[in-house]
């Protein structure tokens, strides 16, 4: 996780996020303290709940208002392998660190860091785990079709990483694709939550549902307002004993159904967190957290 020090809803990524907030209520310092506490606070929660968290701090000299998105320019995987990935804004390409790439090398086992990052002199763009929804046990990298997920560059990312790219076209009521499939779907053990009213295509739904159920998930359809209350952006984490936690927003976790949220505690035990000043710059809490597969030393 990584907690801001200037944040605020990015110009440079509203033409295409349609979770963004266009404009804030209170002062850009007030915006900036809220959501470095919203930030302090969760990863408090996480920790209190025996997650291990990684809390790095970003001073603000990068101009870097989306910081605390960390997911989308880095993801690891099992092996001890990273990768470093295309961002489409070029404000956001700033959070790249070397810092926090060589923290991981000292505390886990890194065998190599595969960089995609220079796709984007090419105009190429793949914003990691935001840009694809990893299936790590099927191997399916889920991806919604849009400028911040290359296809050139998913099929290299599947091909080194061994991913099947699953790629589908979405469109919201306003014909408008959705930026990131990590608005729109989480990959739970046993379930997976999902918009998949969005996928344009019937075919292409009936498809990726049955991919999903073919791996054991329960569905959990979510509706237009669940999906603009960030429902679909959870994570699966590993607790205290192995235990299983889906990470949330508190707004998420409100729009969920009496019926949906039994089928999540089946499998996981809810963990909301309270982010409102985060989700102004149209991410929630999976956005957040940058999933650690690596083993430790």
């Amino acid at each position: 996780m990584v907690r801001p020090l200037h944040f605020h809803p990015n110009p440079e990524t509203a033409a295409d996020n349609a979770f963004q907030s266009r404009a804030c209520r209170q002062p850009p310092d007030e915006t900036a303290r809220l959501a470095y506490a919203e930030v302090s606070h969760a990863a408090a929660r996480l920790e209190a709940a025996g997650v291990r968290v990684h809390l790095f701090d970003d001073d603000g000299a990068r101009g870097t208002p989306d910081s605390v998105f960390p997911n989308n320019w880095f993801s690891t995987h099992a092996g001890g392998h990273v990768a470093l990935y295309p961002m489409f804004a070029p404000n956001r390409r700033r959070e790249r660190r070397s810092d926090i790439i060589e923290d991981l090398k000292s505390t886990y086992r890194v065998q190599d860091v595969i960089d995609y990052s220079g796709l984007e002199h090419d105009g190429m763009f793949l914003e990691g785990t935001g840009a694809m929804v990893l299936d790590h046990v099927a191997r399916i990298a889920y991806t919604a079709q849009s400028n911040r997920a290359n296809p050139v560059a998913l099929e290299r990312f599947c091909t080194h990483f061994n991913f099947e790219p699953m790629a589908f076209a979405t469109a919201d009521a306003q014909g408008q694709a959705c930026y990131h499939t990590n608005v729109m779907l989480c990959v739970g053990t046993d379930f997976a939550l999902g918009g998949f009213y969005l996928i344009a295509d019937t075919q292409r739904r009936v498809a990726v549902r049955e991919r999903l159920r073919e791996s054991g998930r329960e569905l959990i359809e979510l509706d237009a307002q669940q999906i603009g209350d960030f429902a679909g952006n959870a994570l699966e984490l590993s607790g205290r004993g192995g235990e299983r936690l889906l990470a949330l927003s508190e707004r998420a976790c409100a729009s969920l159904s009496a019926a949906q949220k039994a089928v999540i505690e089946r499998s996981a035990t809810l963990l909301p967190l309270a982010v409102p000043t985060i989700e102004l710059a149209g991410g929630s809490v999976r956005c957040m957290l940058a999933g650690i597969h690596l083993a430790r030393r």
